[in-house]
């Protein structure tokens, strides 16, 4: 089952050196999800073959520009390509608000549904729930309101064995049950338990996403143990004290962050435009956390 993510955007505050502002693509067994929208995201997700009418869901962390400034733009060109599937968004209540008034203003009636979920920037919820997907926002500490997700795969199939079930001419109409935990009778009686007939399931998957934020201990439970962190870096650590009144966090913060939450792989984003080379960024956050990567546009990451 795919579970990947493309980076869009990780640029902070502004486009620069052919950055663009935060936006990102999760790829959950083909059903795909944005995650912030700066401007010229649509452009960005035509740029890497993304079809934007293929988006189901949205999730915008908080109403700094850089992280939403592409939504009406994007909202308008799905309405325009003539849309008709409803879109799921979630975010801070007031950017209903917001839409509401550039629509209003320029006269545009959606040809979908457009479904607002406002979020909760004061405590961690379940806001989307599906068989296999669970999503949770949680309260970040940055300037204004905002929240980061976490996506958390449901519980896998375990995988055939393919020689034992072949062995023993198993009907494929049995094999769905038997990945699923049934045990398999045989037309002569013989009980052949699931353990038997599979090996163990994947473990589950998870990605958690921290836009702006600055490193508390208030979100260190909800985001333990992920496989993938993307977590703010917008400064060398020689510029913490700038990162402490911006309410950011520096690349060897991020990298605590990580070690101390036991996630598996760290991505590095949100870099200020002072950085034309990250290098020094990426070497920091590994001085704490070896496990950790550039976010680089136009890059999938597997969860």
């Amino acid at each position: 089952m795919k579970f990947e993510v493309l980076i869009l955007g990780n640029s902070s505050a502004t486009p620069i050196y052919e950055r663009h502002p935060s936006a990102q693509v999760l790829n959950f067994n083909e059903q795909l999800f944005l995650i912030d929208c700066g401007e010229a995201t649509q452009m960005q997700l035509f740029r890497y073959g993304i079809k934007s009418n293929k988006i189901t869901h949205i999730f915008i962390s908080h109403l700094h520009g850089d992280h939403y400034l592409g939504l009406v733009g994007l909202l308008s060109s799905m309405h325009l390509v003539g849309r008709k599937s409803d879109l799921h968004l979630y975010g801070p209540a007031p950017l209903e608000e917001i839409l509401l008034l550039q629509f209003h203003y320029s006269d545009t009636n959606l040809n979908y549904k457009l479904i607002f979920h406002p979020t909760n920037p004061e405590k961690e919820e379940v806001i989307l729930k599906t068989a296999m997907l669970t999503v949770r926002s949680f309260p970040l500490t940055h300037r204004i309101p905002c929240t980061g997700f976490r996506f958390d795969e449901g519980k896998r199939a375990a995988t055939l064995n393919i020689e034992a079930v072949e062995k023993l001419k198993i009907p494929s109409v049995f094999l769905s049950g038997i990945k699923k935990g049934a045990d398999y009778t045989s037309p002569e009686g013989t009980i052949y338990r699931s353990e038997e007939l599979t090996y163990k399931a994947p473990s589950s998957r998870s990605y958690v996403y921290c836009s702006d934020t600055k490193p508390v201990d208030d979100y260190l439970e909800v985001i333990k143990g992920a496989d993938l962190l993307y977590h703010e870096s917008t400064f060398l650590h020689e510029l913490s004290e700038r990162a402490q009144q911006t309410f950011h966090s520096t690349a060897l913060e991020a990298a605590t962050v990580a070690k101390t939450a036991q996630v598996k792989k760290l991505l590095l984003g949100h870099y200020s435009a002072r950085y034309k080379d990250l290098t020094p960024l990426l070497d920091e956050a590994k001085s704490v956390f070896e496990h950790t990567e550039l976010s680089i546009e136009g890059n999938w990451f597997l969860v």
